[in-house]
């Protein structure tokens, strides 16, 4: 007979225990800290820095990732090696083909970590910032799947909105078609990662950890998750007349590279990276790190109601 899915699952052994005891799990894509997500030696200190902000508020880091062609849902140390060096990724789409293909790294994206912290029993998820609607959507249909895992996985995604060169109108209002509930973190404007403010209006405003924690709960459907979205620490901010700009250039570019879907995002990245004269990696790190201590302080506080 072969093995289910939630067979399949390696927990890591602090992640493990962490949910046998009740105690407080944040989930962590691996993308971020792969040579996808940022070069090296930043990722590798996006993922310490990641995993500290979790551990100061008093919850258990939970690295998700394709290994050896099984799911995992916290790593060893020799395994976040691995993960550092990622260059495949997995999207929820791709979660069983990578089993059945045994996949030796696979770096997980927002809808795959969202679709493994569900599996795992996992409330709450951050990452730096999810995918959308990308412009022109309406010729190339090219949506990320993120969206739809954060609407049909009953976990608190925490980040720093949406990427800033995706068609951020059209991705709130996808988001409100499918029942999920977006949120801002003491912040009334919905982020463009980057900059703090997007110019668009979050839909509801909330204060502290425990009303996130009752909006999960009171949620009319069972499957549906939530989005918390964090603005990126002042000090760190990208001034938005300068990434707009840099931004046309990176979209124009990838447009006459003919790149598309999924590759769209590390393409654009890295031009943003190298037009920015690499300041949009430190901003990368603040704003990972400080959406991974909120949505700590949001776990914590899920396990003391």
């Amino acid at each position: 007979m072969s093995d289910s899915a939630e067979e399949r699952l390696v927990l890591g052994a602090d992640v493990s225990r962490a949910l046998v005891e009740g105690r407080a799990v944040v989930a962590l894509e691996s993308t971020i800290f792969s040579t996808l997500g940022l070069p090296a030696p930043a990722n590798g200190e996006a993922l310490e820095a990641c995993k500290q902000a979790v551990l100061e508020y008093g919850a258990t880091p939970a690295v998700t990732a394709i290994l050896d062609g099984r799911p995992h849902v916290g790593l060893s140390a020799d395994e976040e090696k691995r993960v550092l060096q990622g260059t495949r990724k997995v999207a929820e789409r791709d979660l069983s083909v990578a089993q059945a293909q045994g996949w030796d790294v696979g770096v997980t994206t927002v809808s795959a970590s969202v679709a493994l912290a569900h599996a795992a029993g996992i409330s709450v998820f951050a990452t730096g910032g999810i995918g959308g609607v990308h412009r022109g959507s309406e010729v190339s249909g090219d949506i990320s799947a993120d969206l739809d895992a954060i609407a049909n996985h009953p976990v608190i995604t925490v980040s720093a909105g949406a990427k800033a060169f995706l068609d951020l109108p059209r991705t709130l209002e996808y988001l409100e078609t499918a029942g999920v509930p977006v949120l801002g973190w003491q912040h009334d404007w919905f982020p463009a990662f980057y900059t703090r403010s997007s110019g668009l209006p979050v839909p509801h405003r909330v204060e502290d950890e425990r009303v996130v924690c009752d909006v999960l709960r009171f949620r009319t459907r069972p499957s549906t998750g939530v989005l918390l979205t964090v603005p990126i620490p002042v000090d760190d901010e990208i001034p938005q007349e300068r990434i707009n700009a840099v931004l046309a250039t990176a979209l124009e570019s990838s447009a006459r590279a003919g790149v598309t879907g999924p590759a769209v995002t590390p393409y654009v990245l890295a031009r943003i990276e190298k037009e920015t004269d690499g300041h949009s990696i430190p901003a990368n790190l603040a704003l990972a790190r400080n959406n991974a201590g909120v949505a700590a302080r949001v776990a914590v506080a899920l396990t003391l109601n």
